[in-house]
C-alpha cells in the first residue's frame, strides 16, 4: 500500500516541536504533503530539509512567516513543480508538484494551500480570483496525467463536513460560491473527494480542523478541510483512511489515506 497523509502544520517549527517526527517514524507514510510552512529556505536549511527520512521539497511564499507548501517523500519524483504560474498566488507559496513517471503509471503528487477569507473582504476576493484561475489548471492537468491533490482547501463542502453548519452560512469555508465551486470540480471537473468516497455520510469524526475560540476542539465543533481530491482511476485505489486525533501538532489533525499504488 501507498500511504499518503496531508497536514496543515500551521508552521514547521510549531508543529515539530509537538512531536510531528515521532509520529512520522510510527505512522511510516510513503508522502506527506504539507501546508503552512510558514518559514523561508534559510529557516528550513539544515532543519527540515527531511523528516523522519522523508525528503522535503518546498514552495516557500515571498512574504517571511506566511504560508508554504511542501510535500516529503520516501520516493524521488522524476520532476519537482514549484508554482502553478499564477502571478498573483505563486508569491504566497501555495503549490508544490511532485510528478513520479514510470512504465506503469505517470502521475502527480500535489501539496495545494487555498486561500482563507476570513480575515476580511479583500482575502475572500482573493480567495474567488484563486478559485477562478485554479479550476483550468486542475482540468488542464487532468488531461495530461493522473494527480492526487492534497491539502487544506479550506472549503467545507456540505452540511455534515461541519458541526455548526446553520451558523456559517455566511462565513468564507461555506460560501454558497465556495461550496459550488466545489461541486462542480467534484462533477464536471471529474475529480473524486476520495475520503467521501470511502465515508460518504461520516459527520463527527470527519472533521480535521477546529478553531481555537470556545473550546471547540474539546467539544469537536470541526470543520473538515483537509482532502485528498484525486482523478477517478487514482481514487478507485483508496483502501483506508485514518484522520489521526490522538496527539494535537496543530489546529488540524492530519488525513492519511492508503492507495493500493506501486512506484
Amino acid at each position: 500500500m501507498f500511504k499518503l497523509s496531508s497536514l496543515n502544520l500551521n508552521g514547521i517549527r510549531s508543529a515539530t516541536s509537538k512531536g510531528l517526527e515521532a509520529w512520522l517514524a510510527t505512522t511510516r507514510p510513503d508522502c506527506i504533503c504539507v501546508q503552512e510552512v510558514k518559514a523561508q529556505a534559510a529557516d528550513v536549511a539544515g532543519k527540515f530539509e527531511q523528516l523522519s527520512g522523508l525528503q522535503g521539497h518546498f514552495h516557500f511564499a515571498e512574504k517571511k512567516g506566511y504560508s508554504g507548501v511542501a510535500v516529503y517523500t520516501r520516493h524521488a519524483p522524476s520532476d519537482v513543480r514549484i508554482g502553478y504560474g499564477s502571478p498573483e498566488f505563486d508569491a504566497e507559496g501555495r503549490y508544490v508538484e511532485l510528478r513520479f513517471d514510470t512504465p506503469q503509471r505517470k502521475f502527480s503528487l500535489i501539496s495545494a494551500y487555498f486561500p482563507s477569507g476570513s480575515s476580511g473582504e479583500d482575502r475572500q476576493q482573493a480567495k474567488f480570483r484563486f478559485l477562478a484561475e485554479f479550476y483550468p489548471h486542475l482540468q488542464a492537468l487532468r488531461q495530461e496525467r493522473e494527480f492526487i491533490l492534497c491539502g487544506d482547501i479550506n472549503i467545507a463542502h456540505q452540511e455534515i463536513d461541519l458541526k455548526n453548519w446553520k451558523g456559517n452560512k455566511k462565513n468564507s469555508g461555506f460560501l454558497p460560491e465556495e461550496r459550488a465551486w466545489m461541486s462542480t470540480l467534484l462533477t464536471d471537473g471529474g475529480l473524486v473527494d476520495v475520503y467521501r468516497q470511502l465515508e460518504p455520510t461520516a459527520t463527527d469524526d470527519c472533521y480535521t480542523w477546529w478553531s481555537n475560540r470556545g473550546q471547540a476542539y474539546a467539544k469537536n465543533v470541526g470543520w473538515r478541510l483537509d482532502y485528498h481530491l484525486a482523478t477517478p482511476a487514482l481514487a478507485a485505489l483508496a483502501r483506508g483512511h485514518q484522520i489521526y486525533k490522538a496527539e494535537k501538532f496543530s489546529d488540524h489533525a492530519p488525513i492519511t489515506l492508503d492507495y493500493d499504488l506501486t512506484l
